[in-house]
């Protein structure tokens, strides 16, 4: 209840605003923006920009609540068949209006794209069949009874069919295809520095308070304070933790913070007899023995990550999702620093002379990334391995991570439960279920993907989160990734602004609102 009278607050508050004081936005963005295809890379700075332009049948609030989107209302009408029902009257951008057949045609669409880093399949595979009852009505069809239908088209955005078909990820980015029904219409994509919108006149929902929005792409830390500090930008994204004390003591500025869902972790090959990176001195790679990848997890102290690195930003985890997110498991606390028995499990696997690996990560995407690979890389030089370090922009990094050019690599992930990040990250890869689609080290173990599939058909909530947490159980303790903190969200922004810190940590202009005074 409390939540929603923020909200509501914050509705009254940009409805009375008069229009000459909110004219223009701009806002800085921590990591860089790929593609403006709503369906090419399921990547958080893609679809930040894309919340702005397009929309979802169903959404989410600020603390990852299931909400009614482009769709009004959903029902489950058989075991295996979901109905939406579509709000009327919402309109594209170019005047036509949104009808079933472009709900149909978006959910295809992901299947399409090539060349992805990591695409949408995942959310549209269990869906076998669709059908437009009516203008306004969609079913869909599941082969088995799956409860996260109305939860994976939360990540599905909604396109013009007339404007999209036969369109490329190129007629996106220069703005032809970009036809949606969001708050915003596109203006302009300026690769590597903007994207520029201007507010909807016509849009069917609460009018957002800018006229105009400039999402700004500054991935280094100290560029986006001093944009801040010097006033070129009016709020900034991913905080470096050691500035955010100085700028709450400044009279000018707030800082908004909150336990985000997105969790750091390390992805480990683990199928592979020879890994890219890894030297063993012509033993098979040795990832893909159990105790070595638990020696790995125990020789990385969190707590020093988190407290030094970090400043406090992070909470050390053992866990997939943080301990909001339904499916967390309590049960599972992040593994105590023991280099002794990191070293001790690396000579009962047969490496206790070590062997050598080289640590990937991004170097612009996740708060302090390199430091995070650097200090890793350190730590297992402490138990014999001879550990070297790449990192590179995240637009390079991820499609060669998805190509399985590394041998370990950092990532993060956010979910709003357990079971869709177990699917993506840690059930073994299959294409035709849209399983396993991030699961880059290979992890498999058939009992897993058997307990996630149990999930996702139990209507009953209870039972739902019981098999995630068990599937999340078995799969962290045989260190099917190493996880290492949950991140800590936060935004600074001008003291007259106010913005609901998410737990899905997306940074959207239309919920940020000028404050006017009495």
């Amino acid at each position: 209840m409390r939540h929603w009278c923020v909200s509501a607050l914050l509705c009254c508050l940009a409805a009375f605003a008069p229009p000459a004081a909110a004219a223009a936005l701009r806002i800085a963005m921590a990591a860089d923006v790929g593609s403006m295809d709503p369906h090419f890379a399921n990547i958080s700075p893609n679809v930040v920009v894309s919340s702005h332009v397009f929309e979802t049948l169903t959404t989410v609030d600020a603390d990852a609540r299931l909400m009614p989107g482009l769709a009004e209302s959903w029902r489950a009408v058989g075991p295996t068949t979901w109905e939406f029902k579509l709000r009327e009257g919402v309109r594209f951008h170019d005047g036509t209006e949104l009808t079933a057949d472009d709900v149909l045609y978006s959910l295809d669409r992901p299947a399409t794209i090539k060349n992805t880093p990591g695409g949408f399949t995942t959310f549209t595979k269990p869906i076998v069949r669709k059908e437009a009852v009516d203008r306004y009505t969609v079913r869909l069809h599941t082969a088995a009874p799956y409860a996260m239908v109305p939860y994976d088209l939360v990540s599905v955005f909604i396109v013009s069919r007339r404007a999209a078909e036969g369109a490329t990820s190129r007629d996106f980015d220069d703005g032809r295809a970009m036809v949606g029904t969001g708050p915003y219409r596109f203006v302009r994509f300026n690769r590597g520095e903007s994207v520029e919108l201007v507010r909807n006149e016509d849009y069917w929902g609460r009018k957002p308070q800018w006229e105009r929005v400039s999402l700004r792409i500054i991935p280094s830390d100290p560029a986006r304070i001093a944009a801040l500090l010097a006033g070129d930008v009016d709020m900034i994204e991913n905080v470096p933790p050691a500035d955010a004390a100085r700028l709450e003591r400044d009279p000018r500025f707030r800082v908004e913070r909150k336990v985000s869902w997105r969790t750091i972790f390390l992805v480990l090959d683990q199928d592979r007899e020879r890994s890219p990176f890894v030297d063993a001195g012509g033993r098979p790679n040795p990832l893909r023995d159990a105790r070595v990848r638990l020696a790995l997890s125990k020789a990385i102290d969190r707590k020093a990550i988190c407290d030094k690195l970090m400043d406090g930003f992070a909470l050390p985890t053992a866990n997939i999702v943080a301990p909001p997110v339904f499916g967390h498991a309590p049960a599972l606390e992040a593994e105590a620093y023991d280099p002794a028995a990191a070293k001790a499990l690396l000579a009962e696997a047969g490496y206790g002379d070590g062997f050598a690996l080289t640590l990937h990560g991004p170097n612009n995407r996740y708060i302090n990334d390199e430091l995070i690979v650097q200090a890793v890389a350190q730590m297992w030089a402490r138990i014999g391995l001879r550990t070297a370090v790449q990192t590179m922009p995240v637009n390079v990094y991820f499609p060669k991570a998805r190509a399985r050019s590394f041998s370990v690599g950092l990532l993060g992930w956010g979910s709003f439960s357990g079971d869709l990040a177990l699917r993506s990250l840690v059930m073994s890869e299959n294409a035709a279920a849209g399983t396993g689609v991030w699961n880059w080290g290979r992890y498999s173990n058939p009992e897993v993907d058997e307990l996630v599939r149990n999930a996702f058909a139990a209507l009953d909530p209870a039972v739902r989160e019981s098999l995630t947490r068990e599937a999340t159980i078995r799969a962290m303790r045989e260190t099917a990734i190493i996880p290492l903190y949950h991140q800590i969200a936060s935004w600074a922004l001008r003291r007259d602004l106010r913005y609901v810190a998410r737990t899905d940590e997306f940074t959207l202009a239309f919920d940020v609102h000028k404050e006017e005074a009495p």
